[in-house]
């Protein structure tokens, strides 16, 4: 690419007097950086590795950047990472590519469910990792969960289809009896109001032929119930009437808790957070400073069902034999 073409598309500017009038490539991390190639940082050191390594051009936009090679073109922009996306929106024009905007969920039940994952590519939430990724990648689909970057390679970003909606056939908090496409499926692994996000997740896969298979259903990372005892230990159901739920968005716990209202008025909950979380419905959580306070919360604290938000499982005592939950 020209030196002109890269300040007509960035908004750049040089500041030098570059003997070199065109770069051969790109790359945000300097040991990518081959002779001839075009570096984009505002970080001194990186630039100097670029440069020894034969980058011809800088992007950058702090001001105090230092020139040290008056040969090399040093293009300053207002904010290389939106430099960056319309160079990636550039490279995009020759490329029949689709990009797709998944909520954290829904990306869970993809991963889950799929069983070839060879056709598309899963976008960082990092800027310069996706810069990379999209860059470099063959792929003509991209899918990811930050809406701000998604939204800067592709404004009218695709989401899944909101209305998507599965028939339930029988639930409770901790498993689903669901019928999709036809076929039911009795007593997964998933919380009633994760539905939705597994119905959207399938009707993704069957319109871009997608191979799929829901026997994997279990519980994502964003809501895990483990039986307890008294003293923490995991137990199983039939054994216990405590379950710690370990969520890492506040939203479930909003969820589960209005589900618990309707269907079981007898359940005694409580929510731990970290301090000064405020969670809707939740008048007096019981903030935590420290893995150890969150435990004993656990251990004096009279519960039916614990939502523990910012946490995982593994607070909880190491076991010889990891029991299945139902």
């Amino acid at each position: 690419m020209k030196i002109e073409d890269l300040l007509n598309l960035t908004a750049g500017v040089v500041i030098s007097e570059p003997t070199v009038r065109a770069v051969n490539s790109v790359s945000v991390y300097p040991s990518k950086i081959d002779e001839g190639d075009l570096f984009i940082s505002n970080n001194p050191q990186e630039i100097e590795s670029a440069l020894a390594n034969g980058a011809y051009a800088i992007i950058f936009s702090d001001p105090s950047i230092k020139i040290t090679d008056d040969e090399v073109a040093w293009i300053q922009v207002d904010d290389i990472q939106k430099a960056s996306f319309k160079l990636i929106r550039y490279v995009l024009i020759s490329r029949d590519a689709s990009f797709y905007l998944f909520t954290e969920h829904e990306l869970s039940f993809l991963k889950m469910i799929v069983t070839q994952k060879r056709n598309f590519e899963i976008l960082p939430n990092d800027w310069r990792k996706l810069f990379e990724k999209v860059l470099n990648s063959e792929s003509k689909m991209f899918i990811g969960t930050d809406e701000e970057l998604m939204k800067m390679i592709k404004p009218d970003v695709s989401i899944l289809n909101k209305d998507a909606s599965c028939e339930i056939i029988t639930d409770t908090l901790f498993r689903t009896t669901f019928k999709i496409n036809g076929y039911i499926y009795q007593e997964k692994e998933i919380t009633p109001f994760h539905v939705d996000y597994l119905k959207r997740v399938v009707e993704f896969c069957d319109e871009h032929h997608l191979p799929y298979d829901l026997d994997r259903v279990r519980y994502t990372k964003h809501f895990v119930p483990v039986f307890i005892d008294g003293f923490l230990n995991v137990m199983k159901p039939s054994k216990s009437d405590k379950v710690a739920i370990f969520t890492d968005n506040l939203n479930d716990i909003y969820k589960a808790r209005e589900y618990v209202r309707y269907n079981g008025a007898w359940v005694k909950t409580i929510v731990l957070t970290p301090p000064k979380t405020k969670v809707d419905g939740v008048d007096r959580p019981n903030w935590y400073e420290s893995i150890d306070e969150a435990r004993d919360i656990l251990k004096t604290a009279y519960f039916n069902y614990a939502f523990v938000y910012a946490l995982d499982r593994s607070m909880l005592p190491k076991i010889k034999e990891e029991y299945s939950l139902f």
